[in-house]
């Protein structure tokens, strides 16, 4: 049986993920974590520009999808997602129970940005991207539908770039890639900072070279990602 103090550490530690700072300091870890993902996942997808007919593509692919490791990660980055997500709109469904009423005129000096306001439709955009994602192309790659190919060493791997090719040719496909990278520029335009300031990395000197950091990053890497569907679209 658990004891009273073993109790107690467990009520504080509900307590505190129940919290608006427990919901706070979750979404900034989580968040953190798949703004490093974003970045690793960039440089992998970016091998589709490679005019080799997608063999450096297929490679990448085949090891991601077989080193252990990075299947472990997978699984967790899955999880932080998810935790992303749900912690999110605990904290929209929070807010609008704090305010329930919206006020037609509210005295304030600080300026709250568009994207800070709409999170939860941000995230929302981004969260049916994943799955149409997920299931054109996590779920073939796991659960079959996908073409094999030769590779190095003669391997037999998916052809998880002839994949990519067909989908990107479907113009509602690539609109919804651009879309999603749009809304996810504004998601990371506030959420980059703010997972950083959550954690208390919020001071004078370095915040401002935090908001550049993150409004370049914010920029640069949708753009990125925008691009490739873009490219295959009309290549």
């Amino acid at each position: 049986m658990a004891t009273s103090t073993e109790t107690a550490k467990s009520n504080w530690f509900i307590q505190f993920m129940s919290s608006s700072i427990g919901k706070k300091i979750v979404m900034s870890l989580t968040g953190i974590f798949l703004i490093l993902f974003l970045t690793v996942h960039l440089i992998g997808n970016l091998q589709l520009l490679i005019p080799d007919g997608g063999k450096t593509f297929n490679e990448y692919a085949h090891f991601m999808g077989h080193n252990k490791l990075i299947q472990f990660v997978s699984i967790g980055n899955f999880f932080f997602i998810l935790l992303h997500i749900v912690y999110g709109f605990m904290l929209t469904f929070s807010n609008q129970k704090a305010r329930p009423v919206q006020y037609a005129y509210t005295p304030s000096t600080k300026k709250v940005s568009w994207s800070s306001k709409n999170m939860a439709l941000l995230g929302t955009i981004i969260l049916i991207f994943l799955v149409v994602h997920l299931q054109a192309f996590w779920a073939k790659s796991k659960f079959g539908g996908l073409d094999h190919v030769e590779l190095m060493g003669g391997v037999q791997g998916h052809d998880l770039y002839k994949a990519t090719q067909i989908a990107f040719k479907e113009w509602w496909i690539v609109v919804l890639y651009v879309i999603s990278m749009v809304g996810l520029a504004f998601h990371l335009v506030h959420g980059f900072q703010s997972a950083f300031q959550s954690i208390g990395l919020n001071h004078r000197k370095y915040t401002p070279f935090i908001k550049a950091l993150g409004f370049g990053y914010a920029i640069i890497v949708p753009l990125l990602y925008a691009i490739i569907p873009v490219y295959m679209y009309f290549n």
